[in-house]
This record gives C-alpha cells, sequence and structure tokens, in this order.
C-alpha cells in the first residue's frame, strides 16, 4: 500500500495538543494523526453521513 504526503499547517496550539495526545497513545504525531483521520473515516461511514451539513462551519472546540 503506497501513501500519499500531504502538506499540513496546524496551528501551535492544535499541534502541541495532538503530540501530547500521541504520546499518551505511544504514536508519533503523524501516526497520530492518521489514526484520528482513519477513525473519522470510519465513524462517518458507520453513520452513513457522508457529506456534512454543516462544512463551513468552524469546530466548537477552542484551539487557537
Amino acid at each position: 500500500m503506497s501513501k500519499k504526503q500531504v502538506p499540513l499547517r496546524l496551528s501551535e496550539k492544535l499541534y502541541d495538543a495532538i503530540a501530547a495526545w500521541a504520546e499518551d497513545d505511544f504514536r508519533s504525531v503523524n501516526g497520530q494523526i492518521e489514526y484520528l483521520l482513519t477513525e473519522c473515516v470510519k465513524q462517518r461511514k458507520k453513520d452513513g453521513k457522508y457529506v456534512s451539513e454543516h462544512l463551513d462551519e468552524p469546530p466548537e472546540i477552542d484551539i487557537r
């Protein structure tokens, strides 16, 4: 299985949160991001929702 490289820009606060979570889960930051995205896609397919009704709305969490 080949993997695509994707440039990704994150706020410092979000990166730090993901890095801490990755450390807790014994993963690299890249591995944690891939894991989280995979879980989100699985959940989306499970719920039968493929397009969000609120696509352009920012999340309600404070990560800035």
